[in-house]
């Protein structure tokens, strides 16, 4: 550490410290740390659930031991037990049949080497879970897992950049002994290490800058069977619809350009990353899907399962989205058919809609396949809460992930995407209801009405599209709207009388909790220009200012009046012959 630090900033973030240099060498954004944050508290909550997973495993393996050890007590001769031997295809003692049947109908969910009766592993140990930072940078969230979280194993931080791997191992030892002996860096290719490195550690995080869709494949490798994966993708554009074929392109998927993009993008990610999982006969589990700021962070589970990965076409759906109206169908691409004991897996009933709109007579957009199945695991979102408030001081960005975790508690799991209530109301030219009274309307009609924590505005209902507008025309008659052109949506939708009388008196259950309690659940961003970032090695100019402020441009810039500019790197095919042919 005997270089000058007049070129570095230290930065602080949870217990860990990094040195920063000015010259935007290696990338670093404050807005990360809800994902950093966040990420810890889910690292906590799977190390808690790991070891009871373990501890569970061992309890019933135990069992099934005695079990077996008993029966074979009670044989009535030796002849017996060998004519059972030889009918069970080999399997003699109970260890065995146990172990097959926990890999095939419930893949192991902790990382663990078998148990073994013999005089090997008499407890079961496990060990500490290891960690692969897949693209470290300054290794600053590779330093707060090894730092702030217990029980953690060794942290392995890469990076395909030199300066960012020197910066790594700088910031390593600039963090005392116990990032040294945790946290190990390397210049690496992320995607080559995860494929020579296969089921071999506990917990993979990917945070790229840009699109993992290139990382996806070697990571679901890499995994171990029941670990983690963290994924981020920043590239919200095309995940949205920006660029539907370059999502395809990416992802697999087709996005579409209507106010559920931000969850419809989570759940073009899942689908991806289930797809990669699938080639190598394993499938993953979402605990925690978040879209926050300028990017979507899911957690899944990895298991490996030949016969549980069949049931990923019922968990997949295309979208039809309507371009008069909001109204949305979800065509699921598989179903099964249950005779006795069998199940078939056949193709889905379809089309799910006409060829237009039932509402308004116009066409369909389609887009998907996205994962429609649940995006969030209720329980692990309530332990992840629990722990969160249960060490609030170790959290720098406390108030934004436990309003979003509150958020996401009181969702409706099970119904993909939402509406937006001024989005209807637009379609209809009519004034708002409010959200109390029109989620009171859905509820007397029998149906559930949550929030989403992707829009403050959005609303997920089981309702089908016609209850909701039946909802909206009772609404219209009570307050008129002036009359349109007949061939408008919002006129097609009112001309019809509405079959559901919609009741608008209170109901109980139209607020939801934290709306009760007032508490803050959408907050907004701690400063300005809270957002992405330049990608390291550019030069920050004056054209930059809108991303990152004036301050931040102009420390900058004053910082290299005494030197020369960074020249730009030549681009392909560049010649200093300015007479070269384009």
């Amino acid at each position: 550490m005997a270089e000058d630090l007049q070129d570095y900033t230290v930065i602080k973030e949870g217990e860990a410290e990094i040195l920063m240099n000015v010259k935007n060498q290696v990338f670093f954004n404050k807005a990360q740390v809800n994902n950093r944050d966040l990420s810890i508290a889910v690292l906590r909550t799977f190390i808690s659930k790991r070891q009871e997973e373990h501890g569970a495993m061992l309890s019933k393996r135990k069992k099934s031991v005695e079990k077996a050890s008993e029966k074979d007590a009670s044989g009535p001769a030796v002849e017996e037990a060998s004519t059972e031997s030889a009918l069970d295809n080999g399997k003699s003692n109970g260890e065995c049949e146990v172990h097959e049947e926990i890999s095939q109908d419930e893949p192991c969910s902790v990382s663990e080497e078998p148990v073994k009766n013999s005089e090997g592993n008499h407890h079961g140990e496990l060990k500490p879970p290891r960690v692969l930072e897949a693209l470290s940078a300054s290794g600053l969230r590779a330093l707060r897992y090894a730092r702030e979280v217990e029980g953690i194993g060794k942290v392995v931080a890469l990076d395909n950049d030199k300066a960012s791997v020197e910066a790594c191992q700088k910031n390593i030892k600039f963090n005392g002994s116990v990032a040294i002996s945790k946290v190990e860096s390397h210049l690496a290719d992320a995607r080559v290490y995860m494929l020579t490195h296969p089921k071999e550690f506990d917990v993979v995080d990917l945070d790229p800058y840009g699109s993992p869709s290139v990382f996806l494949d070697s990571a679901v490798q890499s995994v171990v069977d029941g670990g983690m994966l963290m994924c981020t993708a920043t590239d919200m554009a095309v995940l949205c619809g920006g660029n539907g074929e370059v999502c395809y392109s990416k992802y697999g998927s087709y996005p579409l350009r209507g106010k559920y993009c931000h969850e419809m993008a989570l759940r073009i990610l899942l689908a991806s990353i289930e797809s990669h999982a699938n080639r190598y006969k394993r499938y993953i589990v979402p605990v925690l899907s978040v879209q926050m700021n300028f990017y979507v962070r899911v957690f899944v589970r990895v298991y490996t399962s030949a016969s549980a990965m069949k049931n990923t076409p019922l968990k997949l759906s295309y979208v039809y989205q309507c371009i008069g109206c909001d109204s949305y169908h979800l065509q699921p691409i598989g179903r099964t058919m249950s005779k006795g004991s069998s199940v078939r897996y056949l193709p889905g009933f379809g089309p799910i809609v006409p060829q237009e709109c039932s509402d308004c007579g116009k066409k369909y957009n389609m887009g998907g396949p996205i994962w429609s199945a649940p995006i969030h695991d209720q329980e692990w979102v309530t332990s992840v809460l629990e722990g969160v408030k249960s060490m609030k001081d170790q959290y720098p960005a406390y108030d934004r992930i436990s309003a979003v975790l509150t958020t996401i508690s009181e969702e409706l799991p099970d119904v993909p995407l939402f509406l937006s209530l001024h989005n209807l109301c637009a379609t209809l030219k009519c004034t708002s209801p409010s959200a109390v009274i029109f989620r009171s309307a859905v509820i007397n009609a029998g149906y559930r009405i949550s929030g989403t924590h992707v829009n403050p505005l959005g609303l997920k209902s089981d309702a089908p599209m016609d209850v909701i507008w039946d909802i909206m025309r009772c609404w219209v008659k009570n307050h008129p709207v002036k009359a349109q052109a007949p061939d408008q949506p919002g006129s097609i939708i009112l001309a019809k009388e509405p079959v559901l009388k919609a009741n608008f008196a209170r109901a109980v259950a139209s607020l939801s909790k934290a709306q009760a309690k007032k508490i803050a659940r959408f907050l907004p961003n701690p400063e300005s220009h809270w957002g992405p970032k330049l990608r390291a090695g550019r030069q920050i100019t004056t054209k930059h200012i809108s991303l990152l402020g004036p301050e931040a441009v102009n420390g900058h810039l004053n910082c290299e009046t005494s030197e020369e500019p960074i020249a730009k790197r030549p681009k392909t095919g560049d010649t200093n012959d300015p007479t070269s042919s384009s």
